[in-house]
């Protein structure tokens, strides 16, 4: 058998760092199963490259079980491509974000990625109702009742009157990802009352992408999702301005300067 040739080596022309797509990340529980394809479908992907690292999660997805990713996010965020420039990053759990709190989260992620701008989906989701002029929201969960009264209070420590408030009670986040499309619709238009000016689907792991458009139609008012909002924050502060059709008013609208430049800037 002849011995093969040695390698040629050539010469090349590197890029530098600042040519090429915007570049964001995300952290996600390990047991996530939906943000990576809604973000496919939001984020441009010539304009845009989203990298992921995942985070140890067990269920169910109880405040306390939430709490328990606190210790371990700072070495999570600090394996988002190491050397690359990060528009964004984003933990992506909506529930956790608010029993861990966004200013520890934001803090923990600055350990692994110092300088970099920091959103949350419950932070995005603020946001985005702001960015829609709407204070009184109708919010549907799939959480169980204990994670999902925490999600109430947050919002409206932060200014918001949450009209009407449901859940499905599912405690786990594998769960979550198979609600199906009718049960969303229906019990979003259920919760509608004149004083409702927006509805907000809070979950990462809730397919609410899906359906935003549907329910807009039928209620004639304005639908966040927590993928949603996630991925026009991630997208408005890498400076782009996609209007991806189909998945809701939001994408028509700037992201409000006291958010753009995340948590706790």
């Amino acid at each position: 058998m002849a011995t093969p040739p040695k390698p040629r080596v050539f010469d090349s022309r590197l890029r530098s760092h600042a040519e090429g797509p915007a570049r964001i990340g995300a952290i996600l529980l390990s047991t996530d199963q939906v943000f990576e394809g809604d973000a496919a479908r939001l984020i441009d992907r010539d304009r845009a490259v989203l990298h992921v690292a995942r985070i140890a999660f067990e269920n169910p997805t109880t405040p306390e079980r939430l709490r328990a990713m606190a210790p371990d996010l700072a070495r999570t965020a600090g394996l988002l491509v190491p050397g690359a420039t990060l528009s964004a990053v984003a933990f992506a759990c909506t529930s956790a974000s608010v029993s861990i709190g966004n200013g520890p989260v934001a803090d923990a992620v600055h350990q692994g990625l110092p300088g970099v701008p920091v959103i949350t989906p419950s932070f995005a989701a603020l946001a985005g109702l702001a960015a829609l002029g709407a204070r009184r929201v109708a919010m549907l969960t799939p959480y169980l009742p204990e994670t999902t009264e925490p999600m109430a209070e947050y919002l409206s420590d932060c200014g918001l009157d949450i009209v009407e408030n449901a859940c499905f009670a599912l405690e786990d986040d594998r769960d979550m990802a198979r609600v199906d499309d009718d049960s969303m619709i229906e019990t979003a238009c259920a919760l509608d009352t004149p004083e409702v000016e927006a509805v907000f689907l809070s979950c990462t792991a809730m397919r609410g992408v899906d359906v935003i458009e549907r329910i807009e139609t039928r209620l004639d008012k304005p639908v966040v999702t927590s993928n949603q909002a996630l991925c026009w924050a991630l997208d408005r502060m890498a400076g782009l301005n996609g209007r991806p059709r189909g998945f809701g008013r939001l994408w028509d609208c700037a992201m409000p300067a006291a958010f753009a430049k995340g948590i706790g800037a």
